[in-house]
């Protein structure tokens, strides 16, 4: 086990989600570009650590302006992750993110859980795309098809979205096994989550410019202006 351990599968796993998921990932990008051309919103969703890829897609150089994370403290660790992880299993609370954030018909909303198997971002997904907003799941499939459903209805996350994008991860997202004991090191569903976001930017952004619109992108603050 070591860092040249964790760099090489992680890499690989990198290279499955460019080799496999080519084509959701374009779908996503051009449901983007066709929102944006259109004056619909893009939002952005994830509990506990899947917060991470709100945030990437949010205010980055390079990025889309004008994204609308749902930045929910109480379901971030900051505030600690027992509760916000009995909280992001509570039924009914996503209608209430629903409700303070007005998702509408034709908005994209980008829904990440590596698991996709807990209550708020299911029915969150569930409850966007009733009111007529696409979904867009990033999810590690063989997590999902591995555990049940927290949902009451049985519903994960793949499952209530109209585009559905593949981290490749493990079971457990921790990918390098600790030699002599039951556990494993080294999670991946931020660096590929990480790179989906922007991989889907980047194919919004092509297909903004062959419609001919202006892209609205952002600059970075740590940049002279003469640069």
């Amino acid at each position: 086990m070591s860092a040249r351990d964790y760099l090489t599968t992680s890499l690989a796993i990198a290279q499955k989600v460019a080799d496999t998921q080519a084509g959701p990932i374009s779908e996503a990008g051009h449901a983007l570009g066709s929102a944006i051309a259109s004056g619909h919103q893009i939002w952005a969703f994830g509990t506990g650590h899947s917060h991470m890829l709100a945030e990437e897609i949010y205010f980055r150089a390079g990025g889309l302006a004008g994204v609308r994370p749902v930045l929910e403290p109480s379901l971030m660790l900051h505030e600690g992750p027992e509760k916000s992880s009995e909280l992001e299993r509570l039924t009914g609370l996503a209608d209430v993110l629903l409700n303070a954030h007005p998702v509408a018909a034709g908005d994209i909303v980008i829904v990440a859980s590596n698991s996709g198997r807990n209550a708020v971002p299911v029915e969150f997904a569930a409850g966007a795309r009733k009111r007529g907003a696409t979904v867009i799941a990033i999810t590690s499939m063989a997590h999902a098809e591995a555990v049940a459903s927290r949902v009451p209805d049985g519903r994960k996350l793949y499952q209530v979205a109209d585009i559905v994008i593949d981290n490749c991860g493990i079971p457990g997202d921790a990918c390098i096994p600790v030699e002599g004991t039951e556990h494993r090191t080294g999670a991946t569903s931020t660096v590929t989550g990480a790179l989906i976001v922007q991989a889907i930017v980047c194919e919004a952004v092509a297909a903004l410019r062959q419609k001919g619109v202006d892209v609205p992108l952002l600059r970075s603050n740590n940049l002279d202006p003469e640069s």
